[in-house]
């Protein structure tokens, strides 16, 4: 894995299933991803943005407990 700030083209194609640019615009939008339309028309997602829809928080670091009062 990279550590650049934004996905690559092989990334995008990867996340979006889609090769042409029009179409991974669609895809994004439907799948609620933040992403910008650079000028020359390629798609900027940030990596971090990915990180968090897609990791999220973790079961473990929600820390849930027993409700011992419940019992």
């Amino acid at each position: 894995m990279t550590t650049d700030t934004f996905l690559d083209g092989p990334e995008v194609i990867a996340l979006t299933n889609k090769k042409v640019r029009p179409a991974q615009v669609r895809v994004l939008r439907a799948m609620g991803i933040e992403h910008k339309v650079r000028p020359d028309g390629s798609v900027a997602i940030l990596r971090a943005h990915i990180t968090k829809v897609f990791g999220g928080v973790t079961f473990a670091a929600q820390q849930i407990s027993p409700n011992w009062d419940a019992i």
